[in-house]
């Protein structure tokens, strides 16, 4: 057992399984017009419909702690449908799959196990499914308070890149000298530098801890 996932043997299952979860989180057919656009995760969470011309149940206008609570009821459908995912997927070993799959690429980039995987893949163009995820493999006991720190300060930067490079960022695309896939790239590679510099600090601290402790012994 490792980080609190069993090692069975990962059958078909799990495979197929992972495989699913890392196509629909990971937006490749969010643009696509073929039948298997329906199997990204944006496409299943869908949208509101329209109460008046561009406008949904939200309205226009709104402020303060009213505003803020209609935004808080728009994330429950992301949240619901990423949880019913993983839990589906989870029970057919694709958290086994992900842990074999991930670990030599997450361990030596970030030092976290392999088992967030699919929340790393997820947090690439969903924030608040990255972050639901990540919050689930804690309270599991996949990974550790240090590993939940770590990772989440690399989701925090420049979260979602794919989703908001692409919606927020669409007005400056234009003029920006460097193609699309290279600005997504530059930003991921800074927030795994972000994520290390956390990583140091905490690896220190811990260093600190133990010294002091066995200065004390002494």
């Amino acid at each position: 057992m490792e980080n609190g996932v069993k090692q069975d043997k990962i059958t078909w299952k799990g495979w197929a399984s992972l495989i699913f979860l890392i196509v629909s989180f990971s937006g490749i057919f969010m643009k696509s017009e073929a039948p298997w656009k329906a199997l990204d995760f944006q496409v299943m969470v869908g949208k509101f419909g329209l109460i008046a011309p561009g406008v949904n149940f939200m309205g226009q206008g709104g402020t303060g702690a009213q505003q803020g609570f209609l935004f808080a009821l728009t994330l429950i459908p992301t949240v619901m449908l990423a949880l019913g995912l993983i839990q589906v997927a989870e029970s057919m070993g694709a958290l086994s799959a992900a842990n074999k799959l991930f670990r030599p690429l997450l361990r030596p980039l970030m030092g976290i196990p392999g088992t967030a995987g699919i929340a790393f893949i997820s947090s690439i163009t969903s924030s608040d499914a990255g972050a639901v995820m990540t919050k689930d493999l804690y309270e599991n006991g996949h990974i550790t308070d240090d590993e939940r720190t770590i990772f989440v300060s690399y989701q925090y930067a420049g979260s979602a890149p794919v989703t908001n490079t692409v919606g927020t960022g669409a007005p400056l695309l234009p003029i920006s000298v460097l193609p699309l896939g290279v600005v997504i790239l530059i930003i991921i590679v800074v927030k795994i530098i972000g994520a290390n510099l956390v990583r140091l600090y905490l690896r220190s601290q811990s260093a600190k801890v133990l010294g002091e402790g066995s200065g004390s012994d002494g």
